[in-house]
């Protein structure tokens, strides 16, 4: 027999032995780890720090392009760095500007004539390149540099070929590049940190009471969940002080002169001949609910002297508006410049309470008014639909598209401007989401004010049309020439076979001298010449090589199939170099997609893409697992239709499921695809599906999604394209978010995301309630918060941790996994 201190021992060590597996329970079920980044195998290391391609920019008059080049991914250490984020806004604030970290680092100029490349020289050996800007007589460029406190505005020098710091004062770039030419090609409109502000209020180390909101009624209004807003008075103080700027003219031999009072400014725009400035000012209160750009505004016209003209408009916040994608304020709205005249403002007024329920005529007018706004503004256009986008020509030419999101329904008209009884001429109508009938784009022109107009042809009755090409062979981009008085086109360029080649711009005026990018599958992008009027073949001006040479033999083919009701259906299949299905038998694969909502079957059954596009094997995107010996499939189609007055997502469940069920049975029938090791991811809305699927059935072995929503009652005022609230559709609200179905999800999950998402919807706590809800519900799942990464991933420690993260788990679950899956339910 044991004595009363034995017991009472042996009860001790009993105890100690239950609490010690408890914790080492909960090690396992919290899945720790040792707190540092990881490095992929090396062929996955070795595409992350692969070169990158420059990033081009054509010169107003043709004859040259800047070439920027972009060196490898920024370190955790620089994503780390402080960031405000204020009413939607991410502020560096050491720099004053909106946070970025992708840079240029060095500088060519390539002449179009001859194909010579010069490097630019006058650039400190490390140098941040952020926004650039040619004159409009391509004599210079001016582009801003980011330094350790604060934003440099530099000048270079085409024809030496040099570039210098133009100005000491730094810029203001936190809503925009912070510079811009202004009376063509003399002088720059700039931003500027005020020279003399008054210090930046201290924050409170002792709250002086809670932070509150209050809601007094009214009409329903629909306002997503957006992340980064203002939570304390604090905050706004901030957000105030970082948007103080003092307005200037630089000349470009580095004189400045000052511009009116400090303003709380949102946007400054000078008119196209330079004499006056639109400026938009933020103004009290601001809302703890709604993004910047929706707070109250007040917009005036100053002149270049400094002297306000007059106040065109007070808008109050718009903290309430109409249920729908198609829904807009009240009031007028958009304002800016036309290009094509000196001094001539216009904008946007919505009619019918801008509530697209409302049976109404009109919908939107355009308004315009010249200076010295002394006279009433004038009609340009009234719409039956929501204004969408407008090209300046003339007092005789301009299109203005309209369009209603609602029925996908979109057209483009030609009006006349100048003139006051003329009627709107319809050029084209389309569903927007018919990609075979898209005609393209009009090519634009620089004009004597620096502005873009739209380009016609030397005889006038004609405009240059360049577009993707979408056919059912895949995109095959061309150039036109649209007849304004026939509406007819004819074709004058089509990208061929085996190439993919688009119009990067026009070179002389009829068109017939053409610059165009041309890639092909083995071939990565490279800038050619076209001269359209002989049959010579195109001339190169550059050869870059390919960056990953280890990747060459790629093979990519485009797949056409259908799903169970007979939607047609289609994907791109990628094969790593050397494998033969027939011979070497069927591979493990890796899925990756992103569902969308269509209204007709047949647009949701057009083919995108190119087979003969430069196989990119990008760190973000699937094809990277090429190099671990999976087979991909990228992009298959997975549309959710609502025919009519149907809404797509009240099935959407039912048909992701045939959506997926069609690519599974397609890639098992071709032969590369070992149906028992598939495994399905997607980025955001495709972290989504991911979720769904694995939710609703055992069609995968494994999943992966990155930066997602899983619970959609926590975005109640829609997502995606969903534009009923969660009190209108509770429903299909419910049915579509896995978080109510993880009981159901029986396959292993890795959920990744960045700690600061700063996309709508998509926060943090999103990803963390599914873990845990998947984990406490006894399933497999691993969930990653990578720090200070947003709803994009950028450090490169970041980026090598998700692949080591995505491998390991595709390497244990599925290339490695034992048995069959579960058939399909």
């Amino acid at each position: 027999m044991f004595s009363s201190c034995s017991t009472f021992r042996l009860r001790l060590a009993l105890q100690a032995i239950v609490v010690l597996a408890s914790v080492s329970l909960n090690a396992v079920a919290g899945n720790l780890n040792d707190g540092n980044y990881h490095l992929p195998p090396p062929e996955l290391q070795a595409i992350v720090d692969a070169p990158r391609g420059p990033l081009l920019k054509l010169g107003t008059q043709r004859k040259h392009a800047l070439l920027i080049n972009l060196p490898g991914l920024p370190g955790i250490a620089e994503v780390a760095q402080p960031e405000l984020k204020l009413a939607g806004l991410r502020i560096n604030p050491r720099t004053r500007a909106a946070s970025r970290f992708e840079f240029g680092n060095s500088l060519s100029l390539l002449d179009l004539t001859n194909g010579k490349m010069h490097a630019v020289t006058g650039l400190p050996a490390k140098v941040k390149i952020a926004d650039a800007a040619w004159s409009p007589d391509e004599r210079w460029l001016a582009f801003s540099r980011w330094v350790d406190n604060g934003v440099e505005l530099w000048l270079l020098d085409v024809g030496r070929g040099s570039a210098h710091r133009l100005i000491a004062d730094k810029l203001n770039a936190v809503t925009g590049a912070g510079f811009a030419w202004s009376e063509g090609s003399d002088k720059l409109l700039v931003s500027l940190v005020p020279s003399h502000q008054r210090p930046l209020p201290p924050a409170a180390s002792v709250p002086a009471g809670p932070n509150s909101m209050e809601s007094r009624g009214g009409k329903v209004s629909q306002n997503r969940t957006y992340p980064d807003m203002l939570k304390t008075a604090y905050d706004a103080a901030l957000l105030d002080w970082h948007l103080q700027t003092q307005l200037a003219l630089v000349s470009t031999r580095g004189e400045v002169r000052r511009i009116g009072p400090l303003m709380t400014l949102a946007k400054a725009q000078s008119s196209p001949d330079g004499k006056l400035i639109l400026t938009t000012q933020l103004r009290r209160p601001y809302s703890n609910l709604l993004p910047w750009e929706r707070f109250g505004q007040v917009i005036e016209v100053w002149d270049n002297q400094g002297k306000k003209l007059k106040t065109i408009a007070e808008r109050p916040m718009r903290e309430r508006l109409p249920s729908g994608n198609d829904a807009v304020p009240t009031g007028p709205r958009d304002f800016g410049w036309r290009n094509d005249k000196p001094e001539t403002l216009y904008w946007l007024e919505a009619q019918a309470g801008g509530d697209p329920d409302v049976n109404a005529r009109v919908h939107d007018v355009m308004m315009q008014q010249a200076a010295p706004f002394n006279t009433p503004p004038h009609k340009v256009m009234e719409m039956a639909w929501r204004f969408s986008s407008v090209q300046w020509g003339n007092d005789g030419l301009a299109l203005i598209t309209e369009n209603w999101w609602k029925t996908r329904d979109t057209r483009t008209w030609r009006i006349q401007p100048g003139a006051n009884d003329s009627k709107p001429d319809l050029l084209f109508s389309r569903k927007s989401e018919d990609r075979y009938a898209h005609p393209g784009s009009p090519v634009m022109m620089m004009n004597q004010y620096g502005r873009l107009v739209l380009r016609t042809s030397p005889d006038h009755r004609a405009l240059f049309m360049a577009g993707a090409g979408a056919s059912p062979d895949g995109d095959r981009p061309f150039l036109d020439r649209f007849d304004l008085y026939s509406k007819q086109a004819i074709r004058m360029w089509r990208s061929q076979a085996p190439y993919y080649e688009e119009v990067l711009g026009l070179l002389n005026d009829k068109g017939s001298s053409i610059l165009t990018s041309r890639e092909s599958n083995d071939e990565r992008p490279n800038f050619y010449v076209h001269d359209l009027a002989s049959n010579t073949p195109p001339r190169a001006l550059t050869n870059f090589p390919h960056p990953m040479p280890q990747f060459k033999g790629i093979r990519k083919m485009q797949l056409r199939y259908e799903r169970e009701d007979g939607v047609d259906l289609s994907a791109t299949l990628y094969l790593p170099p050397g494998y033969e299905p027939k011979r070497d038998g069927p591979r493990p694969m890796l899925m990756w997609a992103y569902p969308r909502e269509f209204k007709t079957s047949d647009a949701a059954g057009q083919m995108s893409g190119s087979p003969y596009k430069f196989n990119r094997i990008s760190y973000t995107g699937p094809q990277i697992m090429l190099a671990r010996g999976f087979t991909v499939l990228d992009g298959p189609s997975m549309p959710i239709i609502g025919e009519g007055k149907k809404e797509p997502n009240d099935t959407y469940i039912e048909q992701l499921k045939m959506d997926a069920e069609a690519a599974i049975d397609e890639v098992v029938r071709l032969g590369v695809a070992d149906r028992h090791r598939i495994a399905i991811g997607g980025h955001s809305y495709g972290a989504f599906m991911t979720a769904n699927l694995l939710a609703h059935t055992r069609l995968f072995r494994a999943g992966i999604a990155r930066s997602g929503a899983y619970n959609r009652t926590l975005t109640p005022f829609g997502f995606q394209s969903e534009d009923r609230n969660f009190w209108q559709a509770k429903k299909t609200y419910l049915d579509m978010s896995p978080f109510n179905f993880a009981n159901q999800i029986k396959d292993p999950l890795l959920l990744m995301h960045g700690e600061q998402d700063n996309n709508p919807g998509t926060f943090p706590m999103q990803s963390e309630r599914m873990y845990q809800a998947i984990q406490g519900l006894g399933g497999v799942a691993r969930l990653v918060l990578l720090p200070n990464e947003s709803h994009g991933y950028r450090a490169r420690e970041s980026i090598m941790h998700m692949l080591w993260e995505e491998d390991r788990w595709l390497e244990m679950y599925v290339k490695n996994a034992k048995g069959e899956a579960a058939t399909k339910e």
